[in-house]
């Protein structure tokens, strides 16, 4: 026996794990398949909810696909992949999350048969990137232009974007609301519109209906009036922004005072009320009645704004300051020293109202407001939860198209379309690629098979009619799930913004390629918790 064999090579950690070659992809690719799979069923307007329940308990109804993916604590490494995507989707385009995940795990399923029949996966991907250069060219091609502020159009986008959404019934109210919003926040610029989402602040509160969900002009604050004797409402408010405490400051360095008498005792603290009085007489020289502080405010400076009658609220949040600032037309103030009657902000109406069990402060009535609130009311807490994530997806889309203003119709019409051009274009491509595009176009056409299949409709039935439709030339041929038929979407007003099916297909495309890659999985043992000291009676070791 020679030496050589008698020595094992130890490479890898004891209790590392490897997965090589098929075994290796295969697992990863039913894992994101698995995921994909979860979420399938939530897919359109006839889509279910998932009941998420977190460790704490705690309890989610939705049928948001980004939603769903963070709540579940997904473990294995290829399905945090998906969860990814829809996080970037969510985060680019603000709609599509279900559908970017349903897109990726039928990529990588059509891409499993392949391999099966010996294709290498780099085959697979270039063809799958072929595809999807191409699919965006088609979707450019077969849009339709808007004018960016169409209202009308707008509307209906955003009601779309609600229609798979628990809040459904009251789409139409909502959608308004959004699309209002957006036109508000929206800033012209050279290159088209720019619209931040984070101009427009969502405040949910319990209590009343969905319908009683309000956009006010201005901002709303969840805090209260700081003092009992200031005013509760004052009409056409001047707004001072505060970045600077209304108290003394307390040194940084220890110092000492010492006070022998008690006359020395009252000279300290009248000087210390005579500089909280000067700061107030600061503000009131400028015709101040509002004061919004991100700071504190001492209970003295709130007494001599109480008795200036001015109302002040304090502890605002630095992003709600910047908001107001946009709202009102005010410049955060960080010296009360270098504060003029410019710096001020206006609204014309400054209230504290009682909202549920709490107080808020509403600032509205903004002339020109480039930051607004959407105050949304609902009869439980999921209700309101899942309407913030409607409304957010609604503001998005709406974003979307005021941004890049081109939309094509839903339903599955354009997923159908580009399919139907894609597999025309694979027969002009030179051996195994054509396999490749052909599955991408097999696993697009799966986005409106779905829909029909949510919506306990044939699928065969509906796919092979939406074909023969296409065929025909009829370009916007989708699936209407509500009467459960395929027909022109466009006369059914259900459409979606281009940017959102782009999107769709450049993160679906990018994550199954990804996950496609992998041929070995190289996995580092677990490590095991530290053994716990034992006590003297040989139970657990509590330090005192």
């Amino acid at each position: 026996m020679s030496s050589e064999q008698a020595i094992p090579v130890l490479i890898l950690k004891e209790g590392s794990s490897r997965f090589r070659g098929r075994e290796a992809q295969h697992a990863n690719i039913m894992a994101a398949r698995i995921v994909a799979e979860a979420v399938k069923t939530s897919l359109g307007p006839k889509g279910m909810d998932k009941m998420l329940v977190d460790s704490f308990g705690d309890v989610t109804i939705t049928s948001d696909g980004r939603t769903i993916l963070d709540e579940m604590d997904v473990q294995h490494p290829a399905a945090k992949m998906m969860v990814e995507v829809a996080k970037t989707q969510d985060n680019e385009v603000g709609d599509g999350t279900t559908t970017v995940v349903v897109l990726a795990g039928n990529l990588l399923g059509k891409a499993e048969e392949l391999i099966e029949k010996n294709v290498h996966p780099i085959i697979i991907i270039d063809g799958y990137k072929k595809a999807a250069e191409k699919a965006l060219e088609i979707l450019d091609k077969i849009a339709i232009p808007l004018e960016p502020t169409d209202r009308e159009y707008l509307k209906k986008i955003a009601t779309t974007s609600m229609a798979s959404k628990l809040v459904a019934e009251h789409r139409d109210y909502l959608a308004e609301l959004a699309v209002e919003a957006v036109l508000q926040v929206a800033e012209k610029t050279p290159e088209g519109y720019r619209v931040d989402v984070d101009d427009i602040k969502v405040e949910k509160k319990p209590g009343e209906s969905l319908r009683d969900t309000k956009l006010i002009r201005g901002i709303v604050l969840d805090k209260e009036v700081v003092h009992p004797g200031m005013p509760k409402r004052i009409e056409n408010a001047k707004i001072a922004l505060l970045d600077c405490p209304l108290e003394i400051e307390k040194t940084e360095f220890d110092a000492k005072i010492n006070i022998e008498t008690p006359e020395q005792m009252e000279a300290f603290l009248k000087e210390e009320e005579k500089m909280l009085k000067e700061m107030v007489e600061k503000i009131v020289s400028k015709g101040v009645n509002v004061v919004i502080c991100q700071k504190g405010i001492d209970d003295m400076a709130q007494h001599f704004l109480a008795r200036e009658k001015i109302l002040a609220v304090r502890r605002v949040k630095k992003s709600d300051m910047e908001k107001l600032s946009k709202a009102t037309g005010g410049k955060i103030v960080t010296n009360l020293d270098d504060m003029t009657e410019a710096d001020l902000g206006h609204a014309d109406l400054v209230e504290e109202r009682k909202i549920g069990d709490d107080k808020m402060t509403f600032i509205e009535g903004c002339k020109n407001p480039k930051s607004v609130t959407i105050l949304i009311r609902g009869g439980t807490e999921r209700v309101i939860d899942e309407a913030e994530r409607s409304i957010h997806d609604a503001l998005c889309v709406v974003r979307d198209v005021v941004e890049e203003p081109k939309i094509v119709a839903g339903g599955g019409a354009s997923e159908i379309e580009v399919a139907r051009i894609l597999k025309e274009y694979a027969e002009s491509l030179p051996g195994r690629e054509q396999l490749a595009v052909m599955s991408f176009a097999e696993a697009l056409e799966d986005i409106p098979v779905t829909l029909a299949e949510n919506a306990g409709l044939d699928p065969i039935d509906i796919i092979s009619e939406l074909r023969a439709r296409h065929e025909k030339g009829e370009l916007w041929a989708g699936v209407e799930v509500h009467h459960g038929k395929v027909r022109d979407m466009r006369e059914a007003e259900v459409f979606d913004p281009v940017a959102v099916k782009k999107q769709v297909i450049k993160s679906a495309t990018e994550a199954a390629t990804m996950i496609l890659k992998i041929d070995d999985v190289i996995a580092a043992a677990k490590m095991k918790p530290p053994k716990m000291p034992k006590g003297p009676e040989g139970g657990g070791y509590y330090p005192s």
